[in-house]
C-alpha cells in the first residue's frame, strides 16, 4: 500500500498533497425498550486527496484504492484553479514509528455476535425491571479501522484503531415528570471490560427512578464542587474548544481572549490535551495531517501557554504545529480538535474540598450543554445538596452557567484524584464532524458560580 500511495503522489501538480485512506470493518445494535430496533454490518473502503497550491485546497474522495491516481490528479488540478496566495503550512517532525498496531488484550472481533447482543440484553432488561421505569435503550457498536497515510513531504505511517461502546439509558416516568439515567463503556482493545455489566445498567434504573423523588434545584449563586465527569466537560467545552486554532486565527476577539501569557485562572490551574496517553478514547500516535501527538499545556499555573494546531493554523499563527489536526473518518476534512484534554491534579483531597462548604451543591455527570465563545451552560446529570461539609438530599433539572473565564478565577479548590476510574470517554461533535475524546479532572470546588433550576 504505502508504494501505492507515493507512486500515486508522485503525479501531483500541487505545493502540498496528502493521502488518508481508511478499511473499516464495523457492527451496531440497539433496543429500544424490550425490542432490538436496529442492527448492521459492514465493510467499506474510503479516502480523500487534499491538495493545496498557492494556498488554495482542494479535495477529492474516492471509495477503491484504483481511484487513487484520479483523485490525485482531480484535486492538485482543481487547487491550480483555486490558489491565489501563498501555501502557508508549518513543517512538522515525522513520526518515528510508522505503524501503529493494535494491542489487544481482548479482540472483540474473537466474541461471537450472539454474545455481544447477549450483553447487551442483559443491560436492557435489568433496567427495564427498575422500578418506574417506562423505557429503555442500550445501543452496542464496534469498528475496527485499518489507516493509511501519505504525503508529499515524503510522510508515511499506518494505525489499527479499534473502538467499541455500549450506551444505556433508563427512562422512569411518575405521572407527566420523565427522568433518565445513563451509564456508558467505552473501551478500545480488552473486551472484558464490557462482560456482564448489569452493575451499571441498575446503576442508570436507580438513579432514574430516585430523581422522580428528587426537588428541583433552586436558581442562585453558590459554591458548587464539580465531579470530576462534569469537571472534564466544563473544561474540555467552556475552554478547550478556544484553544482550537481554526477558531481562532481569523476572529479578532476570540485571539485576544486566548493571548498567550494572559492570567486566566487560579494559580493552581493546570491544564493539558495530550494525545499520547495509552488506552484512552482520544489518543493518536499520529494526527490525520502526519503530526505525532503530543502533550500540550494550555495553561499552567493560570497562565494560557499553548493552542492546538494543525500545519496550516500553526503557520498562519507562527507557532508549532501540536498534532490535533483530525477527522471523523478518511474521507472528511481535517480540523483541530481535542485530543485528550483535563486538568491536572491539585494539592487537596475531596474530603477537604467538601470540609470548607457550609452550603451548596455538589454537581454531577453531564447531559452535554451549550458554549457561545467564553460563555456556557451546561446540564448536570444530578446533583446533591451540601450542608455541613456533607452530601445531602439529591436534586435534580441542575444546570450550571457562567463565562469561563470568571469561573475559572472563581475556582479555590483543586483535588488530587483525578484518574482513569473517573475520566469521561464521549465523543465530540464540530463541523458535522465527531470524534472520539476524553476528559479528565479531579474535584473542583467553585465560588459563587451561577446554578439553575
Amino acid at each position: 500500500m504505502k508504494d501505492r500511495l507515493f507512486d500515486a503522489l508522485a503525479a501531483s501538480r500541487a505545493d502540498y498533497t496528502q493521502i488518508l485512506l481508511e478499511e473499516i470493518d464495523y457492527t451496531r445494535f440497539g433496543f429500544r425498550g424490550r425490542d432490538m430496533e436496529d442492527a448492521a454490518s459492514g465493510k467499506l473502503t474510503r479516502g480523500m486527496v487534499r491538495a493545496c497550491f498557492r494556498g488554495g485546497w482542494c479535495e477529492c474522495v474516492f471509495n477503491a484504492v484504483d481511484d487513487l491516481p484520479r483523485a490525485v490528479a482531480e484535486a492538485s488540478a482543481g487547487a491550480r484553479l483555486i490558489g491565489r496566495d501563498k501555501t502557508m503550512l508549518a513543517d512538522a517532525v515525522p513520526p518515528e514509528t510508522r505503524f501503529h498496531p493494535a494491542a489487544f488484550q481482548e479482540d472483540f472481533r474473537g466474541v461471537p455476535l450472539d454474545r455481544k447482543i447477549a450483553i447487551a440484553r442483559a443491560c436492557n432488561e435489568e433496567m427495564l425491571a427498575g422500578d418506574h421505569i417506562e423505557s429503555t435503550e442500550t445501543w452496542y457498536s464496534e469498528s475496527f479501522r485499518r489507516v493509511h497515510f501519505a504525503s508529499s513531504r515524503g510522510v508515511w505511517w499506518e494505525q489499527e484503531i479499534p473502538r467499541q461502546r455500549l450506551a444505556m439509558i433508563a427512562l422512569a416516568r411518575q405521572g407527566n415528570q420523565v427522568q433518565r439515567g445513563v451509564e456508558t463503556i467505552t473501551g478500545m482493545t480488552d473486551f472484558s471490560v464490557f462482560r456482564d455489566r448489569t452493575d451499571l445498567a441498575r446503576q442508570a434504573a436507580g438513579r432514574a427512578a430516585a430523581l422522580l423523588q428528587a426537588p428541583r434545584c433552586e436558581s442562585c449563586r453558590t459554591t458548587a464542587i464539580l465531579d470530576p465527569k462534569l469537571a472534564g466537560v466544563f473544561i474540555h467545552e467552556a475552554f478547550g474548544h478556544l484553544s482550537e486554532a481554526d477558531f481562532m486565527y481569523e476572529n479578532p476577539r476570540l485571539n485576544d481572549l486566548m493571548k498567550i501569557g494572559r492570567q486566566v485562572g487560579c494559580p493552581e490551574l493546570n491544564v493539558y490535551d495530550d494525545g499520547t496517553i495509552p488506552g484512552l478514547s482520544g489518543s493518536i500516535p499520529v494526527d490525520d495531517e502526519g503530526t505525532p501527538a503530543g502533550r500540550t499545556m494550555l495553561i499552567t499555573n493560570g497562565v494560557l501557554t499553548g493552542h492546538l494546531h494543525s500545519l496550516e493554523t500553526a503557520a498562519k499563527m507562527g507557532e508549532r504545529p501540536t498534532g490535533n489536526a483530525r477527522c471523523e473518518n478518511a474521507s472528511r476534512t481535517p480540523q483541530v480538535r481535542m485530543t485528550n484534554t483535563g486538568i491536572a491534579n491539585g494539592s487537596a483531597t475531596p474530603d477537604e474540598l467538601f470540609a470548607g462548604v457550609d452550603d451548596g451543591v455538589y454537581v454531577c455527570s453531564s447531559y452535554g450543554g451549550e458554549t457561545m465563545l467564553e460563555n456556557f451552560t451546561f446540564i448536570a446529570g444530578y446533583a446533591y445538596r451540601i450542608r455541613n461539609g456533607r452530601i445531602g438530599e439529591l436534586l435534580r433539572d441542575v444546570t450550571l452557567m457562567g463565562n469561563v473565564f470568571e469561573t475559572l478565577h472563581a475556582i479555590d479548590g483543586i483535588a488530587n484524584d483525578a484518574g482513569c476510574d473517573n475520566i469521561f470517554n464521549g465523543i465530540c461533535g464540530k463541523g458535522g464532524q465527531s470524534v472520539p475524546v476524553t476528559a479528565s479532572s479531579p474535584h473542583l470546588r467553585i465560588r459563587d458560580v451561577l446554578i439553575g433550576g
